[in-house]
């Protein structure tokens, strides 16, 4: 029954490290309420997706987050990947609520109570940071493929996560005291941008295989006037979410050509045609 209710939950050996250290210095209970904080966040996130249908691989916990990893890429609309987002962060308000009735009703001392609150609001604050793949990254991430395309979008959010990791390490080092916990996350949330620069062009390929089997959605039509000395991947490029495209082409006799975004997608993934450029193809 749980099984069906539940995704696969898997610990990150970051946050088990820090398990080991907080039953080594006596912190085990300050590590338990962050552990359950984190729970609840991505519960917010699993069953707003569970609630759109979404295929949830498994659910990665790490120390101040976790990752909901999903079948969903880039083929939901961007309305309802925000929603889904947002649904992490709002756990937090339910959780600042839930606190405050537990104090008042004695079932948790003021020390407890205290505790949480503060690891609540960190939680929460951390993840609302404009670094992928944490909350306020992914919300970004929403607002860029929103302005620009997706190859773009992509791109963008990677290179601008790298930069923050490194700029709050270093500013850290310089205005705060060092501490472990602060180095390891920076750490993780760099190696993991730098893991997924190197895969973005997978990614893309994979928002490009939804679009060319159907499975994504379209909430308007958006011309691309182009040069037809582009290749097929070059015209990708362009494509934005929640969009579908007609791609303009003016040949030297100015004679306008239209062409479908799926006969694009037939050519390059049916046909194979890589290496052509679109005014050859049609």
């Amino acid at each position: 029954m749980v099984r069906n209710i539940l995704p696969p939950i898997h610990v990150h050996p970051i946050l088990i490290l820090f398990i080991a250290i907080s039953i080594i210095t006596g912190t085990f209970i300050e590590m338990l309420i962050i552990f359950i904080i984190v729970f609840i966040h991505e519960m917010g996130h699993y069953l707003m997706a569970r609630f759109f249908g979404w295929r949830i691989r498994r659910i990665m916990l790490w120390v101040f987050g976790g990752v909901m990893e999903t079948e969903e890429h880039g083929n939901r609309s961007i309305k309802e990947e925000v929603l889904v987002t947002l649904a992490g962060p709002l756990q937090h308000f339910f959780i600042f609520a839930l606190l405050h009735l537990l104090l008042q009703f004695g079932f948790i001392p003021d020390v407890i109570f205290q505790t949480a609150i503060w690891y609540n609001t960190i939680i929460l604050l951390f993840n609302l940071l404009p670094i992928w793949p944490l909350d306020g990254g992914k919300i970004l991430f929403q607002l860029f493929s929103y302005l620009m395309p997706f190859k773009k979008a992509l791109d963008m959010i990677f290179l601008l996560s790298l930069v923050l990791c490194l700029s709050f390490a270093i500013g850290h080092l310089f205005f705060f005291p060092f501490t472990l916990t602060f180095a390891l996350l920076m750490l993780f949330l760099f190696l993991e941008n730098r893991m997924e620069w190197k895969r973005r062009f997978y990614i893309f390929m994979r928002f490009l295989m939804a679009r060319y089997r159907g499975n994504h959605t379209v909430q308007k039509m958006e011309p691309l006037y182009l040069s037809g000395h582009q290749t097929l991947m070059e015209v990708f490029s362009h494509f934005k979410r929640d969009k579908k495209h007609t791609i303009i082409l003016n040949d030297k006799s100015n004679e306008t050509k239209r062409i479908d975004e799926a006969d694009c997608l037939h050519a390059y993934f049916h046909e194979k045609r890589y290496a052509n450029q679109i005014n050859e193809l049609f």
